[in-house]
């Protein structure tokens, strides 16, 4: 056996533990309880995935997002794109299989047994196998400047497989984040590397899983579209032509079966975009949930005034990164854009969930390998923000560990060059992070006073919004400050005709 044989052999083998033990933490966390166990007559998330398969199951597609006798849409009603339909419908039909009664119409809500606990937790695990752990590892490895002759994108995969939030809310509170995460990943792997075609089908893939992606939507907009309007030949036009017939085309296949009157495709847009909800409902880390306590927001305006408001501010914070990126569509601009275009819409958009800084943490952990120590911060608060949400699933325990696993692994295996810091700078790190376990702590054990049942989650709330907009500035500097020199086309293509020379010298050896 060469040398070069033996380091893919072990690197094999190092793939294999990272996968082991992203799937272990997570079958750990999936052991406790999930969102509305055992809570009439709602339930929780885990009951409205449930509620999805029973009813795309039994109800014909024309009826998914429809009112009827057979649909009450005020109990789970179906309100993501039609991917999280199909696969509701694939899920349904194999939980069908199994046990007819999980899925039964009526007789099934609120179903709760231990063999369909499992049934639910696998159905995530898979997503995990198929989709988002690929797509993590293709990621790193992309991104590795040695490619198959160094192991360092391997510590930074671990690390991201152990991002605490994305870990807890799919395999705990339960959700499939995995999935439309896993689509835009690979998206963002495509069009970074020149195959644009592609990444747009994947980013319409995930775009068609959860109407949230349209946060990382317009990053992707002005890059491909920047990339045309700087192509160095003459073909621009044409590439942006091709890109638009694919991503229309995508839309259409998806949106096939419901593309039968203008009143069904009205009807599904209605459920997507529920603005009669209002500007949000549980308390949630970003601009508006924090000062409404000061300016009551919802008191002082009406409902299309208060639309109008989150919408000037969500584009006016979206424009500047977005208009940098049309101008210079280099793939480390792409990226910080991501960030800012996620933070953006998290922090001033109307209808925003607690679960929405998942789309923001996606493209953070992609700043792990050069920015380990902001990134690992923003992380970790990212999860915190959502802890009220987690302790009403009983996950407060869980979320603690894996919060101190993701610091420990974060040091431990991210580039200890990068993650010296000044000593203010390590200073105000520990304080925040034990301001932030200190709210934490009081809204465990020291009851609210009764005028104020929601005191702690405002202050989490409010106190992780605070570090969501220095986050926000810190990185609107790094896009509007980057030296980056790169190609248009992507980073990767000098790195892959490096690897084939190594690879030549390694099989002489």
């Amino acid at each position: 056996m060469t040398k070069f044989s033996r380091i893919v052999s072990f690197q094999w083998m190092q793939i294999g533990v990272i996968v082991l033990v992203g799937v272990t933490v997570r079958w750990s966390v999936s052991l406790n309880a999930y969102s509305g166990a055992g809570k009439p007559p709602m339930f929780g998330d885990y009951e409205a995935q449930r509620h999805w398969m029973e009813i795309t199951t039994n109800l014909a597609i024309d009826q998914w997002y429809e009112n009827g006798t057979d649909n009450d849409l005020l109990y789970w009603g179906l309100d993501y794109p039609p991917l999280t339909a199909y696969h509701s419908w694939i899920c349904g039909k194999v939980s069908s299989f199994l046990n007819p009664d999980w899925v039964e119409l009526y007789a099934s809500r609120g179903y709760e047994s231990y063999e369909h606990k499992l049934f639910m937790r696998y159905s995530v695990l898979v997503v995990d196998l198929l989709l988002y752990i690929p797509a993590v590892l293709l990621l790193c490895w992309v991104d590795s400047s040695k490619r198959m002759l160094s192991f360092d994108w391997l510590m930074v995969a671990m690390v991201i497989l152990l991002y605490p939030g994305l870990i807890v809310i799919d395999h705990g509170h339960f959700q499939y984040n995995n999935a439309s995460l896993g689509f835009c990943l690979l998206a963002i792997i495509a069009v970074t590397t020149g195959h644009d075609l592609w990444g747009s089908i994947s980013f319409v893939l995930a775009l068609n899983y959860k109407q949230m992606e349209l946060y990382h939507a317009m990053p992707f907009f002005c890059y491909l579209l920047g990339k045309c309007f700087r192509s160095s030949d003459e073909n621009g036009l044409w590439k942006l032509i091709k890109i638009g017939v694919i991503v229309i085309a995508s839309f259409i296949i998806c949106w096939l079966p419901f593309l039968t009157t203008v009143e069904t495709i009205l009807q599904v847009v209605h459920r997507l975009f529920p603005f009669a909800r209002g500007l949000y409902e549980d308390k949630v880390a970003n601009f508006w949930c924090s000062i409404e306590p000061i300016l009551r927001t919802k008191e002082k305006f009406s409902q299309d005034i208060i639309l109008k408001i989150a919408l000037v501010s969500t584009v006016g914070a979206l424009l500047p990164s977005s208009l940098h990126l049309l101008y210079k569509p280099t793939v480390r601009s792409f990226r910080l854009a991501l960030v800012n275009s996620s933070l953006a819409f998290f922090l001033f958009s109307f209808q925003v969930h607690e679960k929405s800084i998942l789309l923001v943490a996606l493209p953070v952990c992609m700043m792990l390998q050069d920015r380990p120590f902001a990134s690992t911060w923003f992380l970790l608060i990212s999860t915190l923000s959502m802890f009220p949400l987690l302790v009403k699933d009983g996950q407060a325990l869980s979320t603690s560990a894996l919060c101190l696993l993701f610091l420990l692994a974060s040091r431990t295996l991210l580039d200890s060059q990068k993650l010296k810091q000044h000593i203010a700078v390590r200073i105000i790190f520990w304080l925040s992070i034990l301001g932030m376990s200190v709210l934490c702590a009081f809204h465990l054990v020291i009851p609210p006073p009764p005028k104020y049942p929601d005191l702690y989650p405002l202050f989490i709330s409010a106190y992780s919004c605070a570090h969501f907009l220095v986050f926000f500035a810190y990185c609107q500097y790094l896009q509007f400050t980057t030296t980056d020199d790169e190609k248009v086309r992507g980073p990767t293509d000098e790195t892959f005709r490096n690897t084939k020379t190594k690879r030549k010298v390694h099989k002489k050896d």
